[in-house]
């Protein structure tokens, strides 16, 4: 709009002519907002409330009496409220750079006062303490020119060629450098003890790969062995199983041998004794009875005849052995047992013969009529002995 004037956020619209402005100030001021203005009849002008920067560079004398070249930046602005705004507009408003020309001269004055208070090392060490005295001392004059110090950095130091600054660092620089020797050496020695660290570590690892290796390789071996050996050794334990097989073959072969031959040579070897020894036998009895027939007077007619025919009762009775199917359980003794049964059972009939032969001549009948029957009696006692010795002996 025609008239109507705004000053921007960074600054302050003064607005002459009319009336004056608040205490007695030739101007009004105005800021963060709008105001009308009459053309022709009212002036305005702009005052700048940004920061601005002055830089000071000044050879300053310490106490000591050491030159020292000091660098320093202030950062500066007007203040805020209405007489900074005024005073301000009043000294700086037809050239504002001139604020910050008067800013560093007034802070290389107090900044030349406040080091020659001081020593080299005070100022070196406290460079806070130097800056704080340096804006309180120059707090009041920037007031009166309606500024405000925002911040004061003391940014250098130097003492040119005198050395005094490198002098009093030497110590410290020896010390830190000596720090400095030791923190490599013990850096140098952690790095090689963890060098060697990792060199033991890779070594374990690889004599533990190495046994894991051998190990696998030995199992495999055995493996491989035990496979190798698997085939012989069923080989071998068939071979076993079959001679054993055999070994119990031939056992019963021998067994079944050793039977047929007990069978087929021992039993009728025995059988062939005993006849022999049967027939012995039946040699004594008849030796016997002629002997004792010959004792007896009366009867040695009888008892020739009957001895006579003993041999061939015993000769009967021996072939009906032979000619029997005799199961014999005790061998030689149930032979011998056989025997002497057809012995005795020769002896019966020859008692009984006798015996007949006696009754006859009792009655008065010939001693040759009795004679007719001894052969059948001998005969029925062949038949006799032959149907026993079908029997089983015991």
């Amino acid at each position: 709009m025609f008239g109507y004037r705004v000053p921007a956020p960074d600054e302050a619209m003064l607005i002459s002519g009319g009336r004056r402005g608040l205490g007695g100030a030739p101007f009004r001021v105005v800021t963060g907002h709008g105001k009308f203005v009459l053309p022709v009849f009212r002036k305005v002008r702009f005052l700048t409330l940004s920061m601005c920067e002055s830089e000071v560079t000044e050879t300053c004398v310490t106490r000591q009496g050491i030159a020292l070249h000091v660098r320093a930046v202030i950062a500066f602005k007007v203040g805020n409220d209405h007489e900074s705004i005024i005073n301000a507009g009043q000294r700086f408003l037809s050239d504002q750079e001139q604020m910050s020309v008067l800013t560093g001269r007034i802070f290389a004055g107090h900044l030349r006062a406040i080091i020659g208070s001081m020593t080299v090392e005070e100022i070196v060490t406290e460079r806070q303490k130097l800056a704080a005295e340096v804006l309180d001392t120059s707090k009041t004059e920037m007031a009166k020119i309606g500024l405000t110090v925002d911040s004061l950095q003391i940014q250098s130091i130097d003492d040119g060629d005198t050395g005094y600054i490198d002098a009093m660092s030497a110590p410290h620089k020896a010390a830190i450098q000596r720090q400095a020797q030791i923190a490599q050496a013990q850096a140098t020695q952690a790095a090689t003890q963890a060098e060697q660290a990792a060199a033991r570590a890779q070594a374990e690892y690889a004599r533990q790969t190495a046994v894991v290796k051998a190990e696998y390789s030995a199992e495999v071996d055995r493996a491989q062995a035990r496979a190798a050996q698997a085939g012989p050794l069923a080989q071998a334990d068939a071979q076993q199983e079959v001679l054993a097989a055999q070994t119990e073959l031939a056992q019963r072969q021998a067994l079944l041998r050793q039977q047929q031959l007990v069978a087929e040579i021992v039993k009728p070897a025995e059988a062939d004794a005993e006849r022999v020894r049967i027939l012995a036998a039946a040699e004594a009895q008849r030796m016997k009875i002629q002997a004792e027939a010959a004792a007896s007077y009366d009867r040695v007619a009888l008892d020739r005849m009957l001895i006579d025919q003993l041999p061939q009762i015993v000769k009967e009775a021996a072939g009906g052995l032979a000619g029997a199917n005799v199961n014999v359980l005790n061998g030689a003794d149930g032979l011998g047992e056989i025997a002497a049964g057809l012995v005795s059972q020769g002896l019966t009939i020859l008692d009984s013969v006798r015996q007949d032969l006696g009754n006859q001549n009792a009655d008065g009948r010939r001693p040759e009529e009795g004679e007719d029957d001894v052969l059948p009696r001998l005969a029925a006692g062949k038949e006799q002995t032959s149907t026993d010795g079908r029997e089983d002996i015991d």
